[in-house]
């Protein structure tokens, strides 16, 4: 069976797959051109007709701007991102909007806010002792007079200049900027454990407003994600849509697992008995980037692991996560600058080297908080910039 996360390298990397293409580059909708859509891969010049992994904008292009806005986005589109990524939290009146959280003290001005001073609390999210101000205690209208901030001020500080730009989008808004755009979406639903406690299940919720956008089965361009299994049973049972499963940290028990008293840690699930589970109702692997290349013991980038061989043979696609050019994020061996500097853990690294290593280990496709960057890795890859016995050149 072919693997629908990729295209042939002989094809066109942004064309519309021909058979139910799973994280497929969806064509413009009704020939509407793509926004500043990069330049086709012809022929692949070693001959082999690889697979094409794909580009999924990390909540946008978060890299460059706040992540979860509009701006984010745009600007993954422009640089040629096949896939967007909303995180999604429900609001008090039950409207999915685009957050990283459902606290969201970090990513708007709701603390500086004095109107809404009262609503702070301390809420026990997934089993964690959270203080802020919570997206379920807000209306849709109540949160649109917020505006988003840059999480990460220490790291990327040339974001704030986006800080008080944009409001908190709504799902609707992120699938219409997509679908103008030609590109897909890979939403995430966000803690759906501990919304489905306060009575704001998200799995049907999500499958009945996504329907409502044309988004109806397994050969549309969307995916639905989430760290919790169960919730994506769930999905599989009110609709045909492909669902993804992130792998959060090895020792960490799934959310849902754990209010059920289970002990199966993500970890567990990586086994080939646990695949062939779960394959009933997930079609792609998320697994966070050391499950595919770990570090070594100085955190320099590592030897692939067996898990995207043991996952295709098993039919999943696998989506990995997040790859970032800052030094903080990156291997030892790709940090770029001094490190006696000050400014030495947001100065940036050779990222595109990553990304080639992990275009090299197999994997379908990449979240990348800098889309362009995993772009044209793409594009160096597959011209065989790289030795391919060794990606790291």
């Amino acid at each position: 069976m072919p693997r629908p996360l990729t295209t042939g390298a002989a094809a066109v990397v942004l064309a519309a797959a021909t058979a139910a293409p799973l994280l497929h580059a969806p064509s413009a909708p009704d020939g509407a051109a793509r926004a500043a859509a990069p330049a086709a891969v012809a022929d692949d010049p070693r001959g082999d007709d690889r697979d094409v992994p794909l580009v999924l904008a990390h909540r946008g292009a978060s890299g460059y701007a706040p992540e979860h806005t509009l701006t984010a986005y745009a600007m993954a589109v422009t640089m040629g991102a096949d896939y967007v990524e909303p995180d999604l939290v429900l609001t008090k009146d039950g409207v999915f909007v685009a957050r990283h959280e459902n606290e969201i003290s970090g990513t708007t001005d709701v603390a500086d806010r004095p109107e809404f001073a009262d609503r702070r609390t301390t809420k026990t999210i997934d089993g964690v002792a959270v203080t802020g101000w919570f997206t379920e205690d807000m209306t849709l209208a109540e949160l649109r007079t917020l505006r988003a901030v840059e999480r990460l001020p220490d790291v990327r500080p040339g974001n704030t200049a986006y800080d008080g730009l944009d409001q908190v989008p709504t799902l609707e808004e992120v699938v219409e900027l997509a679908q103008e755009a030609g590109v897909g979406v890979i939403p995430e639903m966000k803690h759906p454990t501990y919304f489905a406690s306060i009575g704001m299940p998200m799995p049907e919720r999500l499958v009945d407003e996504l329907a409502g956008y044309g988004l109806t089965d397994e050969d549309d361009p969307v995916v639905v994600q989430s760290f919790d299994v169960t919730p994506l049973a769930e999905v599989k049972a009110a609709g045909d849509l492909r669902t993804s499963l992130n792998l959060g940290s090895a020792a960490t028990v799934p959310p849902d697992y754990a209010a059920q008293g289970r002990t199966t840690t993500y970890g567990d699930l990586t086994s080939s008995a646990q695949l062939r589970r779960l394959s009933r109702f997930v079609d792609v692997l998320g697994p966070e980037k050391g499950y595919v290349i770990p570090r070594r013991a100085d955190g320099s980038l590592g030897e692939p692991t067996d898990l995207v061989a043991r996952a295709h043979r098993l039919g999943y696609e696998v989506a990995v996560y997040t790859l970032r050019r800052e030094n903080t994020f990156l291997p030892t061996d790709l940090r770029g600058g001094d490190p006696a500097s000050p400014e030495y853990a947001r100065a940036t690294g050779d990222s595109a080297l990553e990304h080639r290593a992990f275009y090299e280990a197999g994997v379908d496709a990449v979240f990348s908080d800098h889309p362009d960057v995993a772009v044209a890795a793409r594009s160096e890859w597959l011209a065989g910039d790289a030795d391919p016995d060794d990606p790291r050149g």
